[in-house]
């Protein structure tokens, strides 16, 4: 059974920083992609970030500049760095992983999301 936990979601004022975690369970992690998405109140989810299994890095172009995605490996877990945080990027923070179980089948899952807030 594949678990996403993520953590370190709060409230920050604009232009402060904040590290989120995606703690992986249930997979083989180095074969997975990895990414983040937001979804602010009345706005459809959208993707932020991507990490591929080879550390290809992908961003949404409001965020280029600002957020840093990382894994590591060793600890089954995906970070996003956010630095320079706008009101504008206020969103329940989701993690999203995709690759392999244990039994080496498919997977697609999403974590239950953290809430990020920044105050102007």
């Amino acid at each position: 059974q594949v678990q996403l936990v993520e953590s370190g979601g709060g409230l920050v004022q604009a232009g402060g920083s904040l590290r989120l975690s995606c703690a992986a369970s249930g997979t083989i992690f180095s074969r997975n992609t990895m990414a983040w998405y937001r979804q602010a109140p009345g706005k459809q989810r959208e993707p932020v970030a991507t990490i591929t299994r080879d550390g290809i890095t992908n961003y949404a172009d409001s965020v280029k500049g600002r957020f840093t995605i990382s894994r590591d490996n060793a600890k089954n877990t995906a970070f996003l760095q956010m630095n320079s945080l706008e009101p504008e990027d206020t969103a329940v923070y989701y993690c999203k992983a995709d690759g392999l179980t244990l039994r080496y089948r498919e997977f697609h899952e999403w974590g239950p999301g953290t809430q990020v807030t920044v105050s102007s």
